[in-house]
């Protein structure tokens, strides 16, 4: 059994060639289906966050907005770029959010992808400091929120409130129970996984990652969850932590499939570079009918090791459409696989 969920970047695009035209259509149109995911029984809905580009960025509203119109799945992120990231305000808006949701949060950071803009952090006021890289402020960053998210009081009260406190030492308000344990790392390689792992994160593992080995992609992505899961172990936490895996999956049931993703294409990993430094491999696409892709996603490994699955949707083709995808793969390709 296996938790299965969409992923939207919610790109967005004044053609007319496209069904989101506008950052309020693809706002709207992920409440829209992320209601329509419930219903169909898929197990959350999540978005991803890039800064400077036609694509969802503040997710919180958007977070907050779902948990007021659904009841059961999970929302979430894959991932908020936490080198952008004040982690105490944050820690307020997650709050926030995962209270209207009634504790569905599932909150995905990381220290983010390569960029639109040359180093976009410091326009939003963020500087690492001398001896630190931008990726090890993102963990700074991330320090800070695990520790505020714990809930104890670290500031001093004023002597003199306008309200009256509670006596201690004050936290952030509102604070949400149980948010903590709901926090996952997307991690490229095997290094930021055991990272994540020691710290008490759930794992999130994407379609790009560091190529360390030369091996196919699922399973240098296999190779990472174990080695997270051993990492886990050694750490002594006491909860069992979760996994995610992202895939672009399409069952071909109809003409509609067979005209938009029949065509073969990213049928093999690739391979290429994200900076001047980083070799990655991206995992391949899976388009076929439900029998072929049966047969083929039985030899994922990665799948097979993860816990939660989500499914990355082409949200400019409308909010029917993205049902129709993940309701293909709940109905078609689910139950022979055992994940239903």
């Amino acid at each position: 059994m296996k938790k299965i969920g969409f992923l939207s970047f919610g790109h967005w695009t004044p053609s007319p060639q496209s069904g989101t035209r506008s950052a309020g259509d693809a706002l709207l149109q992920s409440i829209d289906l992320a209601v329509a995911a419930e219903e169909l029984g898929a197990d959350g809905a999540y978005f991803r966050v890039h800064h400077f580009a036609r694509q969802l960025a503040a997710p919180f509203p958007l977070l907050a907005a779902i948990g007021a119109r659904t009841k059961k799945i999970e929302i979430g992120t894959a991932v908020i770029d936490m080198r952008y990231e004040n982690p105490l305000y944050m820690a307020e808006d997650a709050g926030s959010a995962d209270l209207i949701s009634n504790g569905r949060l599932q909150l995905g950071i990381s220290r983010g992808s390569p960029e639109q803009v040359i180093d976009g952090w410091r326009y939003f006021g963020y500087e690492p400091q001398d001896g630190m890289s931008d990726a090890d402020m993102a963990r700074k960053h991330t320090e800070v929120l695990l520790e505020t998210l714990k809930g104890q009081g670290f500031a001093q009260p004023n002597p003199r409130p306008m309200f009256p406190n509670p006596p201690g030492l004050l936290r952030l308000e509102p604070h949400s129970e149980g948010l903590r344990e709901r926090i996952w790392w997307g991690a490229s390689s095997n290094a930021t996984a055991i990272w994540a792992a020691k710290l008490g994160m759930n794992l999130q593992s994407s379609t790009l990652k560091n190529d360390e080995t030369g091996e196919p992609f699922h399973v240098q992505q296999a190779a990472q969850i174990r080695l997270y899961r051993e990492a886990w172990k050694e750490a002594g936490h006491t909860r069992t932590p979760r996994v995610s895996v992202s895939r672009s999956i399409f069952a071909l049931v109809d003409d509609r499939d067979r005209a938009y993703f029949g065509g073969g294409s990213k049928e093999s990993d690739t391979v290429g570079y994200i900076d001047d430094q980083t070799r990655a491999i991206f995992g391949r696409s899976y388009a076929a009918e439900p029998d072929v892709l049966i047969r083929q996603l039985a030899e994922d490994e990665a799948i097979a090791e993860a816990d939660t699955l989500l499914l990355t949707v082409p949200n400019q083709l409308g909010v029917d459409y993205n049902a129709h995808v993940i309701e293909s793969v709940l109905k078609h390709v689910a139950p022979a696989l055992g994940w239903r």
